[in-house]
C-alpha cells in the first residue's frame, strides 16, 4: 500500500514515467478481466484506454483508498457493466428507430404506389370510349353487376360484356406496359 500511495502521489503531480509505467504493467491484466466481461478483445482494449484516459485527465484528483491495483480492476469491472448497459440502450433505441422506420416507409410507399395506380386507371379511362368508360365505373366503383348495368342503360346484357372487355384489355395493356 506504501508503494501505492508513493505512486498514486507521483501521477498526481503529473509524472508521465510513473504513469506509463502502471500503465504497462496492468494494462494487459486489465485488459483480459475486461474481456471475461464484455466478451469481445476491442470493447475490453477501449474500455481500459478510457480508464488510463480519464485517470491522466483527472489526475490532479486522485484519490484512490484501497489498493491501487484493486481501484484499477474495480474500474475496468464497473466500466464494462457501464458499457453493457450504455449498450443495451442503444440496441433497443435503434430497434424502436427500426420499428417506426418500418412502420412509416410502408404506408409511405403503398400510398405512393396506390397514388401512381390511381394516376394509371384515370389515365387509362380518359382514354375509353364513353360507352365502355360509363359501364366500366357502373362495374368496378358502383358495384353493380353485368345485368343491372344493362337495365339502367337500356342496353343487351353482350353490349356490356363486350364493353367491359375492351376496358379491361386497355387496363391490362396499360399495367404490362409499367
Amino acid at each position: 500500500m506504501n508503494g501505492d500511495s508513493e505512486i498514486i502521489r507521483r501521477i498526481r503531480q503529473g509524472d508521465k514515467q510513473e504513469f506509463e509505467k502502471l500503465f504497462r504493467s496492468s494494462y494487459a491484466s486489465l485488459v483480459r478481466y475486461a474481456k471475461t466481461i464484455l466478451r469481445d478483445h476491442d470493447t475490453a482494449e477501449e474500455v481500459v484506454q478510457e480508464l488510463f484516459f480519464r485517470l491522466w485527465q483527472d489526475r490532479g484528483n486522485l484519490r484512490i483508498e484501497s489498493s491501487l491495483n484493486g481501484y484499477l480492476f474495480r474500474s475496468v469491472h464497473n466500466r464494462s457493466l457501464h458499457f453493457i448497459e450504455h449498450q443495451k440502450v442503444v440496441d433497443r433505441h435503434a430497434g424502436e428507430i427500426a420499428a417506426s422506420a418500418e412502420e412509416t416507409v410502408e404506408p409511405v410507399t403503398e400510398a405512393i404506389y396506390y397514388n401512381e395506380l390511381q394516376s394509371k386507371v384515370a389515365t387509362v379511362l380518359e382514354k375509353l370510349p364513353e360507352k365502355c368508360r360509363v359501364i366500366f365505373r357502373m362495374s368496378r366503383f358502383e358495384g353493380l353487376k353485368y345485368y343491372e348495368i344493362a337495365v339502367k342503360l337500356s342496353v343487351s346484357l353482350k353490349t356490356v360484356e363486350s364493353n367491359m372487355g375492351k376496358a379491361l384489355k386497355e387496363f391490362r395493356k396499360a399495367l404490362a406496359e409499367q
